[in-house]
């Protein structure tokens, strides 16, 4: 099952037992009245994946849904990753609403994503990345380091696992003179030896395409092999971000991808 870190697992196993107990044509108000320990609250939060369940607990909704032997041990055993932490997850500097952003990632099968303006964290060098926290918090050498760090622990948890990559740059990310010209060249130079990669590929929207489907900002398309676990798309703002899951949603991102994608260039090509 190609789902790792709590949030990631939590969200996979509140999904199944949610499908469980909709199957049974139980509310989640009856199921707190089954006398199983456990309130209407507790299984709503539960269900949406924002704790951890035993698996007494979950042995006991099994039951309570008439679930059969095997799919019951399935899910008790999963339940187990549900307070099992990955090295992001009790890290303080790491924001919760991109904490469950790292566990997705590094469980899916398939990342698109387009970025008009920088190179994205997990393809960045570390002088490029440098420059990025030093400039987000001026004079705060400490912070950048700290920051710098976490993107290099987060690139090597996620090249280590191994989901392709299929990133389209504006061609602004890539004349930006982020941290100065030496460090932009470096930094477009690392671009080409990573699109070299079997699981990678990096394209890039030149000025010359005019106007185009994706003006409207950066977004990130998750693709999960799990029919439970859903695709979905990942926008991100300077205060948190936005997850969207419902089917019509993330179709309107993959069309607009595969518009930029057809005009996109490799970058072994870019000039």
């Amino acid at each position: 099952m190609p789902v790792t870190g709590q949030r990631v697992v939590r969200r996979a196993l509140g999904r199944r037992l949610t499908r469980l107990r909709m199957a049974s044509g139980k509310s989640r108000r009856e199921v707190a009245e089954a006398k199983l320990g456990m309130s209407e609250p507790t299984l709503h939060r539960i269900e949406t994946g924002k704790v951890p369940v035993s698996g007494a607990n979950v042995r006991a909704l099994c039951w309570l849904y008439g679930a059969d032997q095997s799919v019951t041990d399935a899910l008790a055993q999963l339940a187990l990753g549900t307070s099992q932490e990955e090295w992001w997850d009790t890290n303080p500097v790491i924001p919760d609403w991109f904490k469950l952003f790292v566990g997705l990632e590094v469980s899916a099968r398939h990342i698109h994503s387009y970025d008009g303006e920088i190179i994205p964290g997990e393809l960045q060098t570390e002088e490029y990345a440098r420059a990025i926290f030093t400039a987000e918090q001026p004079g705060d050498e400490e912070h950048a380091q700290r920051q710098v760090t976490l993107r290099l622990q987060r690139q090597k948890t996620l090249f280590g696992r191994g989901p392709e990559l299929t990133t389209i740059l504006g061609q602004g990310a890539l004349t930006r003179p982020v941290g100065g010209e030496a460090v932009l060249r470096a930094q477009i130079e690392h671009l080409r030896q990573l699109d070299e990669r079997a699981n990678l590929e990096i394209k890039v929207l030149p000025w010359t395409v005019g106007a185009h489907a994706a003006m409207a900002g950066a977004f990130r398309i998750l693709d999960f092999e799990e029919v439970d676990d859903p695709d979905i798309v990942y926008l991100e703002s300077h205060v948190g971000a936005l997850y969207l899951e419902e089917p019509g949603e993330v179709d309107e991102y993959r069309r607009i991808f595969k518009l930029i994608n057809h005009e996109a260039v490799p970058i072994r090509d870019f000039v």
